[in-house]
């Protein structure tokens, strides 16, 4: 009995040997061996055909997870399907395409046919997978670092208490903004940044607008507590709250408020800068506020009109005072310009005002002589009636004397209408 197994064994091991021997990936033992006995060949082709459509299904599903991928788990699976692909593709015998581009194993109908140019793709498709892998599990540290970067920088902005710190927060969230912004858009990780980066880019702008809108009203309060000591330091505070404002943009919601929180800056700057200019402006638009109060229900007396130019006269000498090297020196030419207009209007007013309580007054005087002493003449009469009703029209409307004129015009007219 142990005969006979052992004669089995020996004949099954010599059997196997010579299979082996024949299935050798050598074209002198394998040319002979397909043209007299080709089924002793049949292992190598069970081995070529698994391992060739290995290598097409894990390609295929390489190709998918990779291109299409939807997390990082994707990527990794992918990259062992390449690894698997390749596995196969090394043990598909190369040396066979070149010797036997034809069908092979003719003899019991068994045929395997892989072109070379098969083989060279599925290599290259190998290739370009391992490279895209590589490059994709790459581009995902710096984004795994950035997302880190990017939520610590968010905490340190909702936890700073001060301008310094919340501004260090931003330029950390800017930094982190712009290492997403660098990574390829070809990867995985650059096409989940792209998606991320319009959102990301919105809360940043949003906590950078805020935190110039707080550090501009910081600025304020400071500078309030050290004006009454320090004008100067008191300046700068408010000259770095409107820089902080000026930089934010014109399409930004909160736009408008920095606008008007701005401008109530630069008046208290401007006040502190240029307290002596600030205080002679605002003498000379008492002045000016008092000449127009004066001026209001005329008409005036020549002697009122004389005050109020007075009052035009004095707003015009306080801004006269403002030196050209003094900042408020345009704004008080302007005003000066224009109360010297005002005053050119008054003096006019005044000078019409005295010549017609002059004509009413010689008007008056020869209505007198001639009540004194009428001349005999009817036309005489009418003649220096008419006389007197000229120089009465010359008066005009917006004096003390105008009314007074009308009234003797309609009397003279009267008395005209008697002498016809």
């Amino acid at each position: 009995m142990f005969g006979k197994i052992k004669f089995a064994a020996i004949f099954v091991a010599g059997t196997a040997g010579i299979l082996w021997v024949v299935n050798l990936p050598y074209p002198m033992i394998r040319q002979p061996v397909a043209q007299a006995a080709p089924l002793l060949l049949l292992p190598s082709f069970m081995s070529m055909d698994r391992h060739y459509r290995g290598a097409i299904d894990s390609l295929e599903q390489a190709d998918q997870l990779i291109s299409k991928a939807t997390s990082t788990a994707d990527i990794e699976r992918g990259g062992e399907k390449v690894k698997e692909a390749k596995k196969h593709l090394e043990n598909l015998p190369v040396w066979f395409l070149g010797y036997y581009p034809q069908p092979y194993c003719t003899l019991f109908g068994c045929s395997w046919q892989f072109t070379f140019d098969e083989f060279e793709q599925a290599r290259q498709r190998v290739a370009r997978l391992e490279a895209v892998t590589f490059q994709d599990k790459n581009a995902l540290v710096p984004f795994n670092e950035a997302q880190k970067e990017l939520l610590a920088a968010k905490q340190q902005y909702q936890q700073a208490t001060n301008t310094k710190d919340r501004e260090s927060a931003i330029a950390s969230w800017q930094t982190t903004i712009d290492k997403l912004d660098q990574i390829s858009q070809q990867t995985f990780a650059g096409k989940n940044a792209q998606t991320q980066l319009a959102a990301y880019k919105r809360d940043f702008e949003n906590a950078r607008v805020s935190n110039f809108i707080s550090a501009a009203q910081e600025f304020d309060l400071e500078a309030e507590k050290v004006k009454p000591k320090n004008s100067q330091a008191a300046s700068e505070l408010w000259q770095q709250a409107i820089t902080r404002l000026e930089q934010i943009p014109n399409a930004n919601p909160r736009y408008m408020d920095a606008q008007k929180l701005m401008a109530g800056y630069q008046v208290k700057q401007k006040t502190v800068v240029d307290q002596r200019s600030s205080t002679l402006i605002e003498a000379g638009k008492q002045y000016a506020l008092a000449a127009a109060k004066a001026s209001q229900n005329p008409p005036h007396t020549a002697q009122k009109w004389e005050q109020i130019g007075e009052l035009w006269e004095k707003a015009i000498q306080q801004l006269e005072r403002i030196e050209v090297s003094e900042p408020s020196y345009v704004e008080a030419q302007k005003l000066i310009a224009q109360y010297q207009t005002n005053l050119g209007t008054i003096k006019s007013r005044r000078q019409m005002e005295s010549d017609a309580v002059e004509i009413l007054k010689e008007a008056n005087h020869k209505i007198e002589e001639l009540i004194a002493s009428p001349p005999s003449d009817k036309n005489q009469m009418r003649a220096k009636i008419q006389g007197v009703m000229t120089q009465l029209n010359t008066i005009k409307p917006g004096t003390t004397a105008y009314t007074e004129s009308q009234r003797l015009l309609t009397l003279a007219n009267k008395r005209i209408q008697q002498l016809k």
